[in-house]
C-alpha cells in the first residue's frame, strides 16, 4: 500500500508535563500515523494544547464550554487534504489512564480519528456513519500494531 505525502506542522503549547507528551509524539511516529488514515496528500498542523486553550477553542467553534480530546479544523478535502488537529494533552493523559493505555497509543488513535474527520467521516450524524467509522480506525490501528480503542 502506498502511502499518501504529508506536510505536517507539529506544535506544542507551554503546559505541564509537556516533557511527557513530547516523548509520546515524536515526528516520526505522528507522521506513520497520520499518513496511514489518509485518502489523499496532505497539509495537517498537530497543535498539542493544554485544557485552557483547548476549552477556549471547543467553545468558540463548537459552542460547548469544555475540553475535549481531539477538535479537527477542516478547510479543503481536494485535491488535497489542508487541515487542524488540535489535542488536549491534560484530556487525553486523563483518558488514557482511563482506559488502561499508553499516552502514545491514545494520541495515535485521535490522531487517526481527527484524520478521519478531516476527509469527511463523521460519527455524529447517524448510528451507521458510527460504526464505518468506528470500524475503519480499528482497521487503520489494527494496521499500526495497536489493538482496537473499542
Amino acid at each position: 500500500m502506498a502511502l499518501n505525502a504529508l506536510s505536517l506542522s507539529l506544535q506544542f503549547g507551554q503546559f505541564a508535563q509537556l516533557a511527557r507528551h513530547r516523548a509520546a509524539l515524536p515526528r516520526h511516529s505522528v507522521t506513520r500515523w497520520i499518513r496511514h488514515a489518509l485518502d489523499s496528500d496532505a497539509e495537517i498542523t498537530v497543535r498539542i494544547v493544554d485544557a485552557e486553550e483547548g476549552q477556549r477553542l471547543n467553545r468558540e467553534f463548537r459552542g460547548k464550554d469544555y475540553a475535549t480530546n481531539v477538535l479537527t479544523f477542516d478547510y479543503a478535502q481536494a485535491p488535497m487534504v489542508m487541515a487542524d488537529l488540535v489535542l488536549c494533552a491534560p484530556v487525553v493523559a486523563r483518558e488514557a489512564k482511563e482506559q488502561g493505555k499508553t499516552l502514545a497509543a491514545h494520541y495515535a488513535h485521535l490522531l487517526v480519528h481527527g484524520t478521519l474527520h478531516a476527509q469527511g467521516w463523521d460519527h455524529e450524524t447517524s448510528e451507521e456513519d458510527a460504526e464505518e467509522m468506528e470500524a475503519r480506525e480499528i482497521s487503520i490501528l489494527a494496521g499500526l500494531g495497536i489493538r482496537s480503542p473499542y
